[in-house]
C-alpha cells in the first residue's frame, strides 16, 4: 500500500517565462516560502517525506522544473542558464519583496548555489543538498560533446520503459536504497506515466536526455560561489559517491575556499537521496539552520 501523506500536497500551476509551471506546496501560505528545488530526472514530490517531517509553520513550494512533472515541456531544448531563469522569474512572482529561502538538491542544489551567487541580494538561505558543482572539463573534450549532441538531434533520445509500476517501485529502491517501499509505491505515482504501448517511462522530456554540447567550466562555478553573501549549507549523506569525492578528492578544500563560511552537516547511513531515505534528520538541520 502506498505510503499516505501526513500534509496533503497542494498542487497548481503558474506561467513561468511562457511555460506553465507545476508548483507542489505544502504548509502555512501566510508565512515566507522556503523554495524546495529538486534534481534531474525527478519532480517537486520527492519533497514530500521531508515536508512531512517539518513543523507546520513553514510553507514550502517545490517546482517541478521545466520538462519534469507536470511542467510543460520547453520546446527548444534545455540549457542550464534556463533554470536560472526560471528560478529567478519564480521568485519575482513569489517572493518579490524578501530575500528567499532556497534549499537544492543535486542539479537543484548547483542551480541554488549558482543562483546565490549571481544575485546575492535575492538569497538569505541557500543549501546545496549532496552536491558540489561539478568536476571539471577540458577543451579537448569539446569534438565529441558537440559530436555525440548533434547525434542525438537528429536521432531522438529516451527514457527507459518500465513493464509495469512494481519494476518502477524496485528502480526507485535503488536510487534510493533506504527508502520504504510503501513510500517508493507513492513516488512512483508522480515519477511515471503510461505509454502507449501500455507500459510505463519517466514523467519528463526524453530531450533531457541529450548531453550538454556547453561544457561545464568550475572557475565559472566558483567565481559565482565566491559571490554568495547568504547563510550557506552543504548536507551530504555517509553512503554517497558524491561524499566520498568530497572528502577525498579536494573538492571540500575546493568549496570552503570559496565560501568561507559554509556550514556543512553529514547524515550517516544516509545516500545521495538523503530527503528520501533520511528526511526526519534532514528536518531537523534545515529548521535549525533555517530559523
Amino acid at each position: 500500500m502506498p505510503y499516505k501523506p501526513v500534509k496533503a500536497p497542494l498542487r497548481k500551476t503558474v506561467s513561468i517565462r511562457h511555460l506553465d509551471y507545476c508548483l507542489n506546496c505544502w504548509g502555512n501560505e501566510s508565512t515566507p516560502p522556503v523554495f524546495l528545488l529538486h534534481g534531474w530526472a525527478d519532480n517537486g514530490m520527492t519533497f514530500q517525506f521531508l515536508a512531512d517531517c517539518m513543523s507546520d509553520d513553514w510553507f514550502l513550494i517545490a517546482p517541478d522544473w521545466r520538462g519534469f512533472g507536470g511542467s510543460e515541456r520547453a520546446r527548444d531544448g534545455y540549457w542550464f542558464p534556463d533554470y536560472l531563469a526560471d528560478l529567478d522569474a519564480l521568485l519575482e512572482l513569489l517572493s518579490p519583496d524578501r530575500p528567499a529561502r532556497l534549499i537544492g538538491h543535486s542539479m537543484g542544489g548547483n542551480v541554488a548555489w549558482m543562483y546565490a551567487g549571481i544575485r546575492p541580494e535575492r538569497v538569505s538561505h541557500v543549501v546545496s543538498l549532496d552536491v558540489f558543482g561539478l568536476p571539471d572539463s577540458s577543451p579537448e573534450q569539446a569534438p565529441d560533446r558537440y559530436r555525440q549532441w548533434l547525434q542525438q538531434c537528429r536521432e531522438g533520445t529516451r527514457f527507459s520503459d518500465y513493464p509495469d509500476r512494481e519494476t518502477v517501485i524496485d528502480k526507485l529502491i535503488q536510487l534510493a536504497p533506504r527508502l520504504s517501499r510503501d513510500k517508493a509505491a507513492f513516488l512512483a505515482e508522480y515519477w511515471c506515466t503510461t505509454t502507449a504501448q501500455g507500459g510505463l517511462t519517466l514523467k519528463a522530456d526524453p530531450a533531457h536526455r541529450r548531453v550538454n554540447p556547453v561544457l561545464y567550466r568550475r572557475e565559472e562555478a566558483r567565481s559565482c560561489w565566491r559571490n554568495i553573501t547568504a547563510r550557506t549549507m552543504l548536507v551530504m549523506g555517509t553512503e554517497s559517491r558524491l561524499y566520498r569525492q568530497y572528502r577525498d578528492d579536494g573538492y571540500r578544500e575546493d568549496v570552503h575556499a570559496c565560501i568561507p563560511g559554509l556550514f556543512e552537516e553529514i547524515i550517516p547511513d544516509c545516500g545521495h537521496m538523503l530527503h528520501q531515505e533520511r528526511p526526519r534528520e534532514l528536518a531537523r538541520l534545515l529548521e535549525s539552520f533555517l530559523s
